[in-house]
């Protein structure tokens, strides 16, 4: 996997590789978790990888080889664990290093996953719940782990875990010399109120609950990220959850070994939802028996600019649509409309598209539609771009104006022009015959047109051109 992603995607921005979950269950299976699992520890109750499915973690080595051989890729590397200690170091009464306490002084009982029974929470009021903490990610630091998904954080809401989890990293991370990344999930219900919290715990932080390659649950996340979209920030983002492609069904139990169940036009929805949505770009399936198609689509340099490169990001509409206005039976779908302007990335590369803006427009409908002109240019790039002379435009292939003599006429009046980009152009990723975006009118009254298959999206760029002299 990692020499893959480094050959394949890496120059596209895809830099992280995650161990999941039960790396220390020598009895872990593709689906679900064991009670009273025998879980793999060190003398003060730290999870320890299978040596057997990890060769290289013998003689107390954990992950350290591992991580020097995907740091050598430039890659980085994260692991999944669950908040808390294990059941199984209470049970044993392992001490918490450094400290004269045991793990039964510091677990809390009655703070308990609801899904995997591996773990007791920590009694935060205890003076050795902290150092439990500090001791686990020390080791991770000392692995070199770069990235860490902490699971039951979120859902209840453990705010006073998620501060500790932060504080034990921000140890490490002054100890080893480099940034420890914590992702924290799941997020049901999540409130928009954490934010401030979130900011100064983390890096990452779930929205919604797992997602799984269901047109339903693709649906869900976009009332999701447009409440989130306003509060991203560089460094600070809230998570929508793995992106379910490619080959996701590897040795599952249930017999049910495949691929994406998504369409090819959700999986182009998907992606263009994220990455408008700004949300962190991670893919759930395994990626060296995955199809060319799908690693098209994760290749597509758009995804990357888009989610380092933009700003503002907002739903602009979200409507219902119904083939008999007023009558709620001929309901066809909703017609949900992204814009974002195009902007430097943070680490001070250079936007691909200056003075630009993005745009999304999907359609949740079962049976394709046309845009009959409803969506109209200004709502995307402002008024003040659109009114009076900044109409004007060049003939062109899908450039704003009916034919080359309105063109020459409102170029005569003004010196910028619009044009519009396909950001999934060249991405063979299925059947290419499908419809792009396309401008119709001049000036303020230039409109967006286009056919959206179903459950599709249209996701392009719009461009003012500025004529040399």
């Amino acid at each position: 996997m990692p020499g893959f992603m480094a050959e394949h995607l890496k120059e596209f921005g895809w830099d992280t590789v995650v161990i999941d979950i039960d790396w220390y269950d020598p009895t872990a299976r593709a689906h679900g978790y064991n009670t009273d699992a025998p879980l793999i520890l060190d003398e003060y109750g730290r999870q320890l990888p299978d040596p057997v499915r990890f060769p290289s973690a013998q003689g107390g080595k954990g992950f350290g080889p591992i991580a020097a051989k995907v740091h050598e890729l430039g890659l980085k590397l994260g692991i999944h664990v669950m908040r808390g200690i294990p059941k199984l170091a209470v049970e044993r009464n392992l001490p918490v290093k450094g400290t004269p306490y045991t793990a039964q002084d510091v677990a809390d009982k009655e703070h308990v996953c609801m899904w995997n029974p591996d773990n007791y929470g920590l009694n935060q009021k205890h003076p050795g719940a902290q150092a439990w903490y500090d001791a686990q990610i020390d080791q991770f630091g000392a692995w070199g782990i770069d990235f860490l998904k902490v699971d039951d954080m979120q859902s209840p809401f453990h705010s006073d875990e998620i501060a500790a989890y932060h504080r034990a990293i921000t140890k490490a991370e002054a100890k080893y010399g480099y940034p420890i990344v914590l992702s924290l999930s799941p997020g049901q219900w999540m409130s928009t109120a954490y934010t401030g919290f979130l900011r100064n715990n983390a890096e990452m932080w779930r929205i919604s609950d797992d997602l799984w390659d269901k047109w339903e649950d693709v649906f869900q996340q976009f009332s999701r990220l447009a409440r989130w979209a306003p509060f991203q920030q560089a460094g600070h983002w809230a998570d929508a959850d793995m992106l379910p492609l490619g080959h996701i069904g590897l040795r599952a139990e249930r017999g049910d070994n495949r691929d994406s169940l998504l369409t090819r036009d959700e999986r182009r929805t998907l992606v263009a939802l994220w990455a408008m949505g700004r949300s962190p770009l991670m893919v759930g399936g395994d990626l060296p028996t995955s199809t060319p198609e799908t690693i098209a689509l994760l290749a597509n340099p758009a995804l990357q600019e888009v989610t380092a490169g933009s700003a503002s990001n907002h739903e602009v509409a979200h409507e219902r649509v119904y083939a008999k206005w007023g009558d709620p039976s001929t309901y066809e779908g909703d017609l949900i409309v992204w814009a974002a302007d195009a902007a430097d990335w943070a680490d001070g590369t250079a936007s691909a598209y200056p003075g630009a803006h993005y745009a999304a427009i999907f359609w949740t409908g079962d049976k394709p539609h046309e845009l009959k002109g409803n969506i109209e240019l200004k709502s995307i790039v402002g008024l003040v771009e659109t009114e009076g002379k900044d109409g004007g435009n060049k003939p062109g292939a899908n450039r704003v104006g009916a034919n080359e003599t309105d063109a020459n006429k409102a170029d005569a009046e003004d010196e910028h022009s619009w044009a519009i980009t396909d950001l999934f152009a060249g991405v063979q990723d299925g059947k290419n015959e499908r419809s792009t975006a396309r401008l119709e009118g001049t000036g303020s009254d230039c409109v967006i047109r286009g056919n959206i298959e179903s459950h599709g999206v249209l996701w392009f760029v719009l461009d003012r051109q500025h004529d040399e002299a």
